[in-house]
This record gives C-alpha cells, sequence and structure tokens, in this order.
C-alpha cells in the first residue's frame, strides 16, 4: 500500500514530522514522500498546516547556523497553491485549550490538532502516535503505511 492509498479524502493536514522527513531526506519515507509531494504539486491534494510548523522545523538549522536549510524551510512552508499555512489564531488557542482540558496533549500539538479540525482535514499525516487520542481526527501514521519488512 502507498501514501496515496492511505490517505482519506483531499484536504490533508502535514505535522511538523513530515516536513522534516521530506526535506533531511528519511530513507525510510523517501519514496513514500515524493508520491506525496508531486501528488500535491500536481493538486491532487490541498495541504494544511500551522505556522506553528515552521517555528518547529527551524530549530534544528538555526542551532547549526544552516542558512540553507533555514531558506529551504521557509520557502517550502509558505502559502502557495496547494499548500495553506495556518496562523495561530485566538480560535485555535481556544480549541487547543479544549483538546489539552479533554485529553492528555502538550500545547504544541493540540495546536496542530485543532487547527487541522478547525480546517476540516479530511487526514493528518504524522509519525507521532499520541495525535491517535484527538477526537475526531482522522490520523495516518507515516510509519505503518509501508512498515519495514
Amino acid at each position: 500500500m502507498g501514501i496515496l492509498d492511505a490517505i482519506q479524502g483531499t484536504r490533508i493536514y502535514l505535522d511538523t514530522n513530515i516536513w522534516i522527513y521530506a526535506l533531511e531526506g528519511y530513507p525510510a519515507f523517501a519514496q513514500d514522500l515524493t508520491q506525496l509531494f508531486q501528488s500535491i504539486d500536481r493538486g491532487n491534494l490541498s495541504v494544511v498546516t500551522s505556522e506553528l510548523s515552521l517555528a518547529e522545523v527551524l530549530v534544528k538549522p538555526f542551532q547549526n547556523q544552516d542558512l540553507a536549510q533555514q531558506t529551504t524551510y521557509k520557502q517550502l512552508i509558505s502559502n502557495s497553491q496547494n499548500l495553506t499555512v495556518i496562523p495561530v489564531s485566538r480560535q485555535i488557542l481556544i480549541e487547543a485549550a479544549q483538546l489539552r482540558a479533554r485529553i492528555n496533549i502538550k500545547l504544541p500539538d493540540a495546536i496542530h490538532a485543532a487547527t487541522a479540525l478547525l480546517t476540516q482535514c479530511s487526514t493528518f499525516l504524522t509519525n507521532d502516535r499520541r495525535f491517535r487520542s484527538v477526537p475526531k481526527l482522522s490520523v495516518i501514521l507515516l510509519s505503518k503505511i509501508n512498515p519495514p519488512s
């Protein structure tokens, strides 16, 4: 089964770890993520992420003073025809707080989940199992699509 078979619907939320795997070239996920981003480029999928993703992915490039990687992340995680980067709004923060009140979830994860829920994403693509505890969030774990044999 490939990544495009696993994804439900056409509006996909990409968690921070998906950006890191794609840009830093994790071999285990390279084929699936290449298919995913090609499908996005062709306009077959609409992708959503939070501005928080940018803050999270930039930590290591800032620590390493890697200007090229900083630039790549900034360019890639920006609004484009098939990618919507959602600001962290008051409404998202309120929804995140409600999620945290109901389930044991850290604030950054709650912001990602709230953003996906409020933007009606059909699939939440991540590799973080903790998101499976979020009600009404259709989570696909990247590592479960093509598990190592």
